[in-house]
């Protein structure tokens, strides 16, 4: 009986032990934002900037909220469908556009516009 008991501290104290080291790598608030990329803060002028040309990202804002387009294949160099990249395009994607905001989706949020 003793063997087991001594077995059975052992395995106590070793779950403790590696409860606290589990404790201590977990962060003691939630710092999960910390670990996503900085939002960008632009204004529609400085959003001129970002036209998918010349090695810049083509980034587009809908509803202040701006959009890196620069992966998709529908927006080669900045361009889709006769519209440019760099620009609010809030009111063409949700009048004219067949898609609307539903393929936006995909697309990374890097930011938001300011005035």
């Amino acid at each position: 009986m003793k063997k087991y008991r001594k077995t059975l501290i052992a395995i106590v104290v070793l779950l403790l032990l590696a409860g606290t080291g589990c404790a201590r790598q977990q962060p003691a608030d939630d710092t999960s934002a910390s670990t996503e990329s900085p939002q960008l803060e632009l204004t529609l002028e400085e959003l001129a900037a970002y036209n998918g040309k010349d090695g810049n990202p083509a980034y587009i804002a809908v509803d202040g909220v701006i959009y890196d387009v620069s992966d998709s294949s529908k927006w080669k160099d900045g361009e889709h469908n006769g519209y440019s990249a760099r620009q609010d395009l809030t009111d063409i994607i949700k009048s004219k556009s067949p898609h609307g905001v539903s393929v936006l989706s995909r697309m990374p949020v890097v930011g938001k516009i300011v005035e």
